[in-house]
């Protein structure tokens, strides 16, 4: 998608080029152009009939004054009727950097920067526009006070807001010119050794967070993935995917022996504190761990234990090109506040970035109810995949109640 002006990007790097929405726009602004220009030359070379008042000069001058009056009139409101189709042609606002309240560094990074040497022969672009997330629009007040930070100095302790904006759809954000606070990492242990010890509380970034330590998480049901999963020697942490605790539990290396060409890489959403991924590394799979630090260092810690943590939401296209998983294991990390559309466009995400013949591990997905269950299953069953586990079972929750969870190991088919 191209842009004629300065846009808010779709979470991608986007350029000025040539589209049909800014061919279109560019079309009608030349039209516009045209049209105010012939009427101004024909207000001007005109001979009107004569008339006696028109034979005084102050009266030509009137008159010429009234047409030209009425000419900016016209472009004005072109423009502005071209601003608003272009606004419906491309689907979002846009950042107007001339409000008083914005930053001074988000509007530089929000400048276009011309190429150096001119248009680009092989891509066709003359220049390069900011990358932000199309909603940062929305949240326009906190991203300002985001950028409001001394250049080439330090970056101000305010990730909990940078985690606030992505959480509203800021996402990605704007690249800033300070340097971030660094926290000494000193007792970490080398791999593979690092994936089974636990941390110090000294390694990891505490501000913003209810609890301080390591101790106070374990303490707590962070969520329905992560209770006491900070503890890598105690509990049932170091047991997952290697015993199974209920009939919806799989083991690992079950499911590995399902994979058809081998499982080398591997995508975990929603991952906990990278236990999933350390288990995969121990059987040479590489897993890569999206995760967000909500109400804990979930980043931090699994990087840690040397292993790759992804800091994105689920509203954010995954990063991958199409087609590289060989596997991807999804939990509760699926729920995305119970929107059946929000749903459906990130199963169809996860089927892109994932292989043909590869597998997609739904593991101990809650369905609160039976009509969740019955639309996640409608939804799956879209996609044509072999279903080579399926297990539906309950589980006593808190309450006292039962909760449906579903499991499943399903294999993507090849299209045609």
């Amino acid at each position: 998608m191209g842009s004629v002006s300065l846009k808010i990007g779709d979470g991608t790097a986007r350029f000025k080029g040539a589209s049909f929405c800014s061919s279109a726009v560019n079309l009608l602004m030349l039209f516009s152009v045209i049209t105010t220009n012939l009427f101004a030359l024909y207000a001007f070379t005109s001979s009107p009939k004569p008339h006696p008042l028109l034979h005084l000069p102050h009266k030509n001058i009137s008159l010429i004054s009234e047409q030209v009056s009425l000419i900016l009139r016209e472009i004005d409101s072109s423009q502005k009727k071209l601003a608003q189709m272009e606004k419906e042609l491309l689907g979002y606002e846009s950042i107007d950097i001339s409000r008083p309240n914005i930053a001074t560094e988000l509007r530089f990074f929000l400048q276009h920067h011309t190429l150096p040497l001119g248009k680009d022969s092989r891509t066709g672009i003359t220049e390069m526009v900011a990358s932000v997330g199309h909603s940062c629009e929305k949240s326009v007040d906190l991203l300002s006070q985001y950028m409001n930070y001394k250049p080439n100095g330090p970056c101000p302790d305010d990730w909990s807001l940078a985690q606030k904006l992505i959480l509203q759809g800021c996402e990605p954000l704007p690249r800033r010119r300070c340097f971030a606070k660094t926290i000494p990492k000193l007792g970490l242990h080398p791999f593979p050794i690092s994936l089974w010890k636990n941390v110090s509380d000294k390694i990891l970034r505490w501000s913003g967070l209810g609890c301080k330590n390591l101790e106070c998480l374990n303490k707590k049901k962070l969520n329905r993935d992560c209770a006491g999963c900070f503890d890598l020697v105690n509990g049932y942490e170091n047991q997952r995917f290697v015993k199974i605790r209920g009939k919806n539990d799989f083991i690992i290396d079950d499911v590995l022996a399902l994979g058809s060409g081998g499982i080398r890489i591997g995508f975990d959403i929603g991952g906990g504190s990278g236990t999933f991924a350390a288990r995969m590394a121990e059987r040479n799979v590489t897993v890569v761990t999206a995760t967000l630090n909500v109400d804990a260092p979930f980043s931090e810690f699994i990087a840690a234990r040397g292993l790759f943590p992804l800091y994105l939401s689920l509203n954010h296209r995954f990063p991958f090109y199409d087609h590289v998983f060989d596997l991807v294991h999804a939990g509760n990390g699926l729920d995305v506040g119970g929107r059946p559309e929000k749903l459906e466009f990130l199963i169809f995400d996860i089927d892109r970035v994932l292989r043909a013949g590869g597998l997609l591990w739904l593991d101990n997905y809650l369905c609160s109810n039976d009509e969740k269950r019955k639309a996640l299953t409608q939804l799956i069953e879209r996609f044509g995949y072999k279903k080579l586990k399926w297990i539906v079972g309950e589980k006593v929750n808190g309450g006292g109640k039962s909760d449906v969870y579903l499991s499943a190991v399903l294999q993507k088919s090849v299209r045609v």
